[in-house]
């Protein structure tokens, strides 16, 4: 593979690129949570799948993403950079490549995938969330 081509100031504001327990990803969780629902973060809902979800319902067998906008090619903010512009295509397209494997992946073994973007509204977001996990939930035993 060729080196890449970047300034020190391009590398050093990469390398403070958070990949958990982003702000988004923290309102987020701070709606859910006043919706009074109950979570786990950054946890892999299916033994052997070397991906985890941002937030997780177990019970209700709900896996929550919260995608960025640069890093998942989001259709209304992504950009193309004109530096290293095939290695970066190439990198976000295999993101969404494996963000439709995840998917898939999960569906077939019965769980139910929910993408957010960064650019959501965390509380519309969070009502939406809320809506897939109340319609999973198991019943209460009688």
């Amino acid at each position: 593979m060729q080196p890449l081509t970047t300034t020190a100031a391009v590398s050093r504001r990469m390398s403070r690129q958070r990949s958990r327990n982003t702000g988004v990803e923290v309102l987020l969780r701070k709606e859910l949570h006043r919706a009074g629902l109950r979570y786990r973060v950054h946890r892999r809902p299916l033994p052997g799948l070397r991906r985890e979800a941002d937030v997780v319902f177990g019970p209700a067998r709900v896996a929550v993403f919260v995608d960025g906008c640069y890093w998942h090619g989001c259709p209304e903010h992504a950009t193309w950079p004109k530096t290293n512009a095939d290695f970066w295509r190439t990198k976000i397209t295999r993101n969404q490549e494996r963000d439709r494997e995840t998917d898939r992946k999960l569906i077939d073994a019965g769980w139910m995938p929910v993408r957010v973007w960064e650019h959501e509204d965390p509380a519309t977001a969070a009502r939406k969330v809320a809506e897939v996990v109340r319609q999973r939930r198991p019943l209460p035993r009688v």
